[in-house]
């Protein structure tokens, strides 16, 4: 495995990894994976670890000598194994001001120009006077960039929203923003593929979204390849990119949040407590092929990198289209 941007740059990382049909987590050291047993975690599973995180007992095992293969020589899959995800929406300005602008939001009678300058405005006074807004996404739509990713048929507009996640360590129940942080485990790469034309229900307009049926196709949350600790990563200014073919289609920095971290911590956790290895999605900066009038197809190759996360390459094959 090759990481062509963004290469993994913490002294040591969590990774799952194919061995036949098994699953096996696996501990990662620049160039080389070794497996880890529960007892090497001291929990039953990584779930039960992430909910008290000892990254001080794997970094031991990571200056160790023996056990260790090429990282070349396995199949990552997803890092985590999440019981709850969530997707904060919204949350980078000039991404929602992009999608308003296209006209493939709401309907309206507005030219692109005025369309771009109400969008702005909505969201400059969310910035200073809004709160932060979920949906929920399906944990069976995770999987890893082993996958390829199907395109159904039923649409042509599938569009690609590279995303930091946040990985949540110990259980986080109606937290304070100040008190947020403590109950991050980590972080991943989440590309949150969605199907434009499904997004707003025509039949039911008064309703409004329908993300259900927008993003939780099979494999529509590519995510990993790395756990990453939350000790070696400054979440809240990170650059990510996201090439379709080798061609820079996003290009920002997680700077650019509306509502950071902490906030969209304490926000998520006030209805349901968040629990260990759940993912919170933070949002996608722009570039989405919603601005570029360019949706995914048959044969696309992305590949998403966040600094100092690694990257994740994600194939898309056509779904055939049945008569």
């Amino acid at each position: 495995m090759t990481l062509p941007s963004h290469a993994l740059t913490a002294p040591f990382a969590l990774a799952r990894y194919r061995t036949g049909e098994a699953v096996q987590l696996g501990l990662v050291a620049g160039e080389r994976i070794r497996p880890l047993s529960a007892t090497d975690l001291a929990a039953p599973d990584l779930n039960a670890f992430l909910a008290a995180p000892a990254w001080e007992r794997l970094a031991e095992l990571a200056s160790e000598s023996e056990g260790w293969m090429p990282l070349a020589d396995v199949t990552l899959t997803a890092p985590v194994e999440p019981r709850q995800v969530l997707q904060a929406g919204a949350n980078y300005r000039q991404h929602v001001i992009e999608l308003v602008a296209a006209g493939l939001t709401q309907k309206s009678d507005r030219t692109p120009e005025e369309a771009r300058a109400a969008a702005a405005k909505i969201m400059d006074d969310r910035k200073a006077n809004g709160q932060t807004y979920f949906f929920i996404g399906l944990p069976t739509a995770v999987v890893g960039d082993d996958v390829p990713l199907v395109l159904p048929a039923y649409s042509d507009v599938h569009d690609w929203e590279l995303e930091l996640a946040v990985v949540i360590g110990r259980e986080a129940f109606r937290v304070s923003r100040d008190e947020a942080m403590s109950h991050v485990a980590g972080y991943t790469i989440v590309n949150d593929i969605t199907t434009r034309d499904l997004v707003f229900r025509p039949d039911m307009k008064e309703i409004g979204t329908d993300w259900y049926r927008a993003k939780n196709a099979p494999g529509f949350l590519p995510t990993g390849p790395f756990l990453v600790p939350a000790p070696y990563v400054d979440g809240g200014n990170l650059a990510i990119t996201l090439d379709l073919n080798g061609q820079r289609m996003q290009d920002s920095s997680t700077s650019d949040l509306m509502f950071d971290i902490p906030t969209l911590i304490a926000g998520a956790s006030q209805n349901m407590p968040l629990l260990p290895g759940d993912l919170l999605l933070t949002g996608s900066p722009p570039g989405n092929g919603q601005h570029w009038q360019r949706f995914l197809r048959d044969g696309d190759v992305m590949t998403g990198g966040i600094e100092g996360l690694g990257a994740q390459v994600v194939r898309c094959v056509a779904e055939e289209r049945t008569a």
